[in-house]
């Protein structure tokens, strides 16, 4: 007999959301900027940002990696630092590219999903850093365990808005 019962994995990275919020910066230092757009362009990064192949001026510069092109963080997290934690961070401080809301990020490791109209491959979990510390001057290192975002690989590039549905692929 066939189950219409939407299976436990199915349920947990079903999902409709929406970008609020997009930044970037030039180098490790510098404020985040926040933008109305960004251009994704794949097996890169995000122009004009820190950490985009082949010229990174990101913290961990000495490090490139592939799969951190773009990085994804809860708006939901924001909320939860304010509620539970008294730490007020706006989007531009927690130094990721994209505050998404109603996105699950800890459940798309290992998935492809749509960015507007980008594709991403989500290769791991984004680690807090006492770095994100020194900025903010707030000690949310570790609030920030496993509520630090998302590092993504681009897989097929575009222009990403503020508004922009994230869904499934």
């Amino acid at each position: 007999m066939l189950s219409l019962q939407p299976t436990i994995e199915a349920t947990a990275t079903a999902f409709a959301g929406v970008v609020r919020h997009l930044h970037i910066t030039a180098r490790a230092f510098l404020p985040m900027r926040a933008m109305d757009e960004v251009h994704l362009i794949p097996g890169k990064g995000i122009e004009g940002d820190r950490y985009m192949i082949g010229r990174e001026e990101g913290f961990y510069s000495d490090r490139p990696e592939d799969g951190r092109q773009v990085t994804l963080f809860e708006i939901e997290t924001l909320e939860a630092l304010r509620r539970d934690h008294k730490i007020t961070l706006k989007p531009e401080d927690h130094r990721r590219n994209v505050t998404v809301e109603g996105v699950p990020l800890n459940h798309l490791v290992g998935r492809r999903f749509w960015l507007g109209e980008t594709l991403l491959e989500a290769t791991r979990l984004s680690v807090p850093c006492r770095h994100i510390e020194e900025i903010t001057g707030q000690a949310i290192f570790d609030p920030l365990i496993n509520r630090s975002g998302l590092n993504c690989r681009i897989l097929e590039g575009g222009t990403v808005r503020v508004g922009d549905l994230v869904r499934n692929a």
